[in-house]
């Protein structure tokens, strides 16, 4: 029988990804999602869908009940500004929500592992030198960082006291087909459809800032070898929680001129006044998911930056 997935979120960018690779690697698949910010296209044909919205007790229901091996949580408010302008909201969403679906794997007959989709920039803050490891000290900067580190508390504890099986993944700057281009994150996206439309882009401060570019089907992969793999044993907070990324800075100045460069189209950059409160550098080490799950990113930075401008590309045809 082949072995049971959840993805919730799943009709998301990186949600969607992970569900793909899963089917690929013969897991039944569903996928739980409210669509407010997924779509249902992202949906792989081969996937259950669930129309649901995790801080339900439907999607509880649905969790307790539904026979999973392994839970990916990748539902989440992902825009840090909103949070900072709503933190009620981004903690609904990304910590009662997280909540909900931990009790619901914690009520299941057999409980499914749950892996946590945290991040690997904005929970450890300006505050230590990258490329981060797992157990630098953290201090986020915003609601959104402080929800996820909250989710990965609660998730330690719940492997302590209840003995449910968790692990967390903290991704670096995911990028790639199906990003959403509206979102403050999505730079690589943004400049792809800027690009396309034969506009300048726009850089934030002097472009210095850095970060730690991956490509989403390297974090899917990440979490695909986690379904399966052998865990560390129960701990503290950092035991069962491991970076995905490249440990590569790359600054923005570099990745617009890395893309120009391999499709072949020249754009100006205009330079805007710095966004108050933006992370100066972050980048993550990834020695330990290299360790512990034998996985290791795959993509470059110019591989993973055509692949993307080909998508909203051919998008445009």
């Amino acid at each position: 029988m082949s072995p049971r997935a959840l993805v919730t979120g799943g009709a998301g960018f990186i949600g969607s990804h992970i569900a793909d690779a899963l089917l690929e690697r013969g897991f039944h698949v569903a996928v739980l999602d409210d669509l407010s910010t997924g779509r249902r296209a992202n949906v792989p044909a081969g996937a259950e869908f669930l129309h649901l919205d995790v801080r339900s007790a439907e999607a509880a229901r649905a969790v307790c009940e539904g026979g999973f091996d392994v839970v990916l949580h990748e539902a989440a408010q992902i825009d840090v500004r909103k949070s900072v302008s709503d933190p009620g909201h981004d903690a609904s969403v990304n910590i009662l929500g997280a909540l909900n679906m931990l009790e619901a794997v914690r009520a299941a007959a057999v409980r499914p592992r749950f892996i946590f989709a945290s991040t690997g920039g904005a929970i450890y803050g300006d505050f230590v030198t990258p490329p981060n490891v797992e157990d630098f000290a953290k201090d986020p900067d915003s609601p959104y960082g402080i929800a996820k580190l909250a989710v990965e508390h609660y998730l330690a504890y719940y492997g302590r006291q209840f003995g449910l099986e968790g692990a967390v993944l903290r991704y670096a700057n995911v990028y790639g087909p199906r990003q959403d281009p509206h979102g403050e994150a999505g730079v690589v996206a943004i400049f792809c459809n800027r690009l396309l439309d034969g506009k300048p882009l726009t850089v934030f401060g002097d472009g210095r800032q850095t970060r730690d570019y991956v490509h989403v089907k390297d974090v899917a992969a990440a979490n695909v070898a986690l379904a399966t793999a052998a865990l560390p044993p129960v701990g503290r907070l950092d035991a069962r929680a491991m970076n995905v990324g490249t440990g590569i800075e790359t600054d923005v100045l570099t990745l617009a001129r890395t893309l120009t460069r391999v499709i072949g189209r020249d754009a100006a950059i205009e330079f805007a006044p710095a966004r108050p409160g933006e992370q100066l550098r972050s980048a993550v080490r990834v020695d330990k998911a290299r360790e512990l799950l034998g996985w290791t990113p795959r993509q470059t930075l110019a591989e993973g930056l055509k692949d993307t401008f080909d998508y909203f590309a051919a998008l445009r045809v």
